[in-house]
């Protein structure tokens, strides 16, 4: 088997040049996947009610937590 040592995606094309395939450096396929998994998070929480931020760091101040 071939190895691969360049960082950049290795396109696999068709007889027309048409890309068909992306070969990834394993990083960057993970980095997807924990960005992929972010980005859905933060879709299933957009409808969460936020909280002040004053009022959010003077409870965690008086937890001992900041």
């Amino acid at each position: 088997m071939t190895k691969i040592k360049e960082k950049e995606p290795v396109y696999i094309v068709d007889q027309n040049g048409k890309k068909t395939a992306v070969i990834l450096p394993i990083r960057y396929y993970e980095e997807l996947l924990e960005n992929l998994n972010d980005l859905r998070i933060v879709a299933k929480r957009s409808a969460e009610k936020t909280k002040n931020w004053e009022n959010l760091k003077k409870k965690l101040s008086k937890n001992g937590i900041i």
